[in-house]
């Protein structure tokens, strides 16, 4: 009988301590940064390069001001590159940073948040989501809710719109080739706006960044988890490529956001990405 309860306690300790190293390696393996990289060719749509965990969906955060843009200049609320200008005002409630007159350049350029909400907000509800559903953007869920946000507001901000790195490449090929139901003026302002880099061997590079965290189970913002991208396509010679690149990392950036990191990361490797004809 004691030979029996002995082995009955050594069975259940060893159990215990298999379920735990279980949820350890679960806890560990959930805690892991994901990485994505792709490059498409923008006209055949051919993967130049592909790397990470390409086909889950996050958050979009700023780079989702690359369809508000269109949005806006397709609905006749924005005008050129320098109109609208309008006012900060202290309602808006964001950091020093975004107190300042913005127009269309400026809003792309430091990614100013309230110029996004104020286009959004005279779109209205109705609008804004016969957009996201007509870009076939993501999941297309303007609800929002997480954390309290509002869908018209704040849905791709940490909220419930989500967008892989695969679903914005072929997004942006869309953009690119006119197949999006927006005018062909709206994709040529639109593209006016974007943030322009120059990259090695003769690249030029069009991207907007975009940086957030993603949230607890609990629906918080979680610190120890930022997420950043960088989206959208660069040139040569007449040869035009797509790409996204995502890092939800499992450390704080201190230095300097993270979307600038993945930003100068990716361009830096672009022309060996891109790779020749």
């Amino acid at each position: 009988m004691a030979q029996r309860r002995f082995f009955l306690s050594t069975l259940c300790l060893s159990l215990s301590l298999a379920a735990g190293l279980l949820v350890h390696a679960e806890q560990t393996k959930a805690a892991e940064p994901v990485r994505c990289t792709v490059v498409l060719d923008a006209a055949s749509g051919k993967a130049l390069h592909r790397s990470g965990t390409c086909d889950v969906g996050f958050y979009p955060q700023s780079t989702f001001k690359l369809p508000i843009a269109m949005m806006g200049y397709d609905a006749g609320i924005l005008i050129d590159e320098h109109n609208p200008r309008w006012d900060y005002q202290a309602k808006f409630n964001r950091s020093e940073r975004e107190q300042k007159a913005t127009d269309p350049t400026i809003w792309e350029r430091d990614s100013i948040v309230w110029y996004s909400q104020e286009i959004t907000r005279r779109l209205g509800k109705k609008a804004f989501a016969d957009y996201v559903r007509g870009f076939d953007y993501g999941n297309h869920d303007v609800s929002g809710g997480p954390g309290g946000t509002d869908g018209l507001t704040e849905s791709w901000l940490s909220s419930s719109l989500k967008i892989s790195p695969d679903q914005q490449v072929d997004f942006l090929r869309r953009f690119m080739s006119g197949r999006l139901p927006i005018s062909p003026e709206a994709v040529k302002l639109t593209q006016a706006i974007v943030p322009t880099f120059p990259a090695a061997d003769g690249w030029t590079v069009h991207g907007k960044t975009g940086a957030g965290w993603l949230r607890t189970k609990a629906g918080k913002p979680d610190r120890s988890r930022p997420l950043g991208w960088f989206v959208g396509w660069a040139e040569k010679d007449g040869r035009q490529v797509v790409f996204a690149r995502l890092l939800a990392d499992t450390k704080r950036h201190t230095e300097q956001p993270i979307s600038y990191t993945v930003r100068d990361g990716l361009i830096a490797d672009l022309p060996g990405l891109a790779g020749t004809r």
